[in-house]
């Protein structure tokens, strides 16, 4: 991958993306102001009230033609006004891959307005105002430089880096290349938007056809694939004779001829048609969908004594290592809002869903909306919670959706959600 040079406004987060990315890539952090501050001997507020911006701006050139020389595998922190130049821009480049951290600028807004460590910002009565203007003049500046956008409001830093690492990750070569090298569905650099900023993507399909695994959070959506396998580690219950019956997967229920498979003629069609290529030895992806609730995506931070000590993050990973396995395209929906997860429910009706996997969270317990839209969709589903349920407070061990569901699987820690893959995937083949 080389150097990632991370750039973006002010607040954008890019000194604390910049650290924890070079923790997860095991690689040198840099930031390019602190090299200034330490070259000088002060602090970027004095440089600018003692020598002025237009020299703190020679000062940015001068350490990027440094690291043009001298970095090798970092992960740098560019600031905020480097990218403004041309000569700068194509500096970064030359560095590494660019990726710009884009912010609204609520959200700079928020993380600016007790910070008095910016010399541009000091003194604006109207801070939201200055920095909508500044923001505006950058971003034909920001989008030219990157070669990668990620956009930050409102996302945990583990969303973030995986992002990151996937919108880095080069393109496979085969046999299969096209005479420009890349693979047919890879876009490598392809201009994006009224903007023209560029971006590596990957189409759905050949994302889902390499790694069985989408994700979506809220109302955004967007593709993602495994960086690293792993034993699941955590409050994983085996089945058996010992382990209390209370603790014990229970036995499948057909609650009506749709939850039991009978998917209509017409899902089934559009399915075929999507999925499935003519006299094709290669059994098609399963489309599946995972759902989860609020707080899911505190995983690692929220009860570990609970709910274990791995992040959210390596859930997701978890289930696309299974979607592999599995030869299941799994999207991955996450939300904090009723009403959010229940329209993902019904457009699973549409969008030829096969199957459901939720994990209700909290909504497990009085969300007779869910209940009504997850008894909506005739498919095979399933519900998760990685507690035992059973065992904690009285009002966690009711569940008002589980009567919707084929099957419910409590007290495996995330390994339920593996349970529950294999369980669909099984109906299915009936």
């Amino acid at each position: 991958m080389g150097n990632v040079v991370l750039i973006g406004f002010m607040g954008c987060g890019k000194s604390s993306v910049a650290v924890k990315l070079s923790y997860r890539l095991k690689r040198q952090m840099t930031d390019t102001d602190k090299l200034i501050e330490k070259k000088q001997g002060k602090s970027i507020r004095e440089i600018f009230e003692q020598d002025g911006e237009e020299a703190f701006r020679r000062m940015e050139t001068e350490v990027l033609r440094e690291l043009k020389e001298t970095a090798k595998n970092q992960v740098i922190s560019a600031g905020g006004g480097t990218p403004l130049q041309e000569e700068n821009r194509a500096l970064l480049k030359q560095i590494g891959k660019v990726v710009y951290l884009r912010a609204k600028p609520e959200t700079l807004y928020d993380r600016l307005k007790e910070d008095d460590t910016r010399p541009l910002l000091l003194g604006n009565e109207d801070l939201l105002g200055r920095i909508c203007t500044m923001l505006e003049q950058r971003k034909e500046a920001y989008e030219a430089a990157a070669d990668l956008i990620v956009d930050v409001d409102n996302k945990p830093f583990g969303q973030m880096l995986f992002e990151i690492e996937r919108g880095l990750r080069p393109p496979y070569r085969t046999a299969e290349n096209r005479e420009d090298g890349l693979r047919p569905g890879f876009q490598h650099s392809r201009p994006f938007g009224a903007n023209g900023f560029r971006r590596f993507e990957r189409t759905t399909g050949e994302l889902q056809r390499e790694t069985g695994l989408t994700r979506e959070s809220g109302a955004a959506q967007g593709n993602i694939v495994p960086q690293e396998n792993g034993m699941m580690q955590g409050n994983y219950v085996p089945q058996g004779d010992g382990v209390p019956q209370e603790n014990r997967v229970p036995q499948e229920s057909s609650v009506t001829a749709a939850a039991a498979g009978q998917v209509p003629e017409a899902l089934d069609s559009g399915r075929t048609a999507e999925n499935r290529l003519p006299d094709s030895p290669v059994r098609p992806l399963r489309k599946l969908l995972v759902i989860n609730g609020p707080n899911l995506n505190f995983l690692g931070i929220r009860e570990k004594g609970v709910y274990g000590t791995q992040d959210y993050n390596y859930l997701l990973n978890l289930i696309a290592q299974k979607g592999l396995e599995s030869r299941a395209a799994i999207t991955v929906f996450q939300s904090n809002h009723e009403g959010e997860i229940i329209d993902r429910i019904q457009q699973a009706y549409f969008d030829h869903t096969e199957a459901i996997i939720i994990n209700p969270g909290a909504y497990t317990h009085y969300s007779y909306a869910i209940r009504d839209a997850l008894a909506s969709v005739p498919m095979p589903k399933v519900e998760v919670h990685i507690s035992n349920i059973m065992r904690r407070e009285p009002f966690r061990r009711v569940s008002v959706t589980a009567p919707a569901c084929d099957r419910q699987i409590y007290g495996h820690g995330l390994n339920g959600y593996l349970e529950a893959i294999d369980f669909v995937m099984r109906r299915m083949e009936r």
